[in-house]
């Protein structure tokens, strides 16, 4: 199904066309775009609108439920100093799931037409439309995907009454990344803790994509050697 020498068409509905590109697809899509509104994804409106979803609706419905993990595990009988650490935890969980989600599975390297297709629609997209406002943060839908195995990993590692805590702490990372996240592409920090930070992401969209994975810190990257460097400017003689 991939076609040679392929054009994608802005004006047309993108998710079908991409799967075409085969092999330049990759290069393709590490050519921003840097527009707040988006291109059309789907020429059905129903499942169009299922592609967009405002920032707000991340807290609005995500909070309630890491509010009602933590009540589980007070109600099972766990104090509050005991679950604070343990809200910690997932916190810092979250944070390896999302490097180890953004650099292998949001940056795998496709060249088939449903495997170009799949990568559009999961990440792909965000880094061809970075500004796009309403694709930034990540669906109601697919965030409720993902928590099935998350949470099965949750108490995995943890016991019964600790596994509700440590999940909602998991969910209270997962909303600070997407929250964050949205941050970092349309506000103009003026602390320098967040300046560096939108800095420190907006160089893995425009300039090395391949390199800063993290997005709510550079943790994981220090860790892993995915850290950008920057080279020292030459001395001139």
């Amino acid at each position: 199904m991939v076609a040679q020498g392929f054009t994608v068409d802005l004006k047309k509905p993108l998710v079908f066309q991409v799967g075409h590109l085969g092999e330049d697809y990759e290069e393709w899509v590490h050519q921003p775009i840097a527009t707040k509104e988006g291109p059309r994804f789907f020429q059905s409106d129903f499942w169009e609108f299922l592609t967009l979803t405002v920032w707000w609706a991340v807290p609005v419905i995500w909070l309630p439920v890491v509010v009602w993990c933590i009540s589980m595990s007070i109600s099972m009988g766990c104090s509050l100093p005991e679950i604070v650490p343990i809200v910690f935890m997932g916190i810092f969980i979250w944070t390896f799931f999302e490097y180890v989600l953004h650099r292998f599975v949001f940056h795998i390297k496709t060249k088939s037409y449903w495997g170009n297709t799949a990568h559009y629609l999961i990440h792909g997209c965000h880094h061809k439309h970075p500004m796009d406002h309403l694709r930034l943060v990540f669906p109601p839908t697919a965030t409720a995907i993902l928590c099935f195995p998350f949470w099965n990993i949750a108490k995995a590692i943890s016991t019964p009454s600790t596994a509700p805590a440590l999940f909602g702490g998991g969910m209270l990372g997962y909303v600070m990344y997407d929250v964050t996240h949205y941050y970092l592409h349309h506000a103009q920090p003026t602390r320098p803790v967040t300046k560096n930070l939108k800095k420190y992401h907006l160089n893995h969209h425009f300039r090395i994509q391949d390199k800063g994975f993290g997005i709510t810190s550079s943790l994981w990257d220090i860790v892993f050697g995915t850290l950008p460097t920057t080279k020292a400017p030459r001395k001139e003689q």
